[in-house]
């Protein structure tokens, strides 16, 4: 069974903000709102999504750091 529209652009926005990509994150976001997302299930998902993008970044600092020592 196919997932609805709302997840389907929810997922698509989290995607889009992990992958920094701002075209992307243009385009999902209409049409999430045009699917009837509310402002706190975009939000919701974008924080997922940043929470996710920020944990390699936080490995890579620690990695960097060990090399410089």
């Amino acid at each position: 069974m196919p997932l609805d529209v709302k997840i389907t652009e929810l997922t698509a926005i989290a995607a889009s903000v992990a992958a920094n990509c701002l075209p992307c994150l243009k385009y999902h976001h209409a049409k999430a709102k045009e699917a009837g997302c509310s402002k706190d299930e975009i939000e919701d998902a974008i924080r997922v999504a940043n929470m996710v993008k920020q944990q390699p970044a936080k490995h890579m600092q620690e990695l960097v750091q060990e090399l410089l020592k």
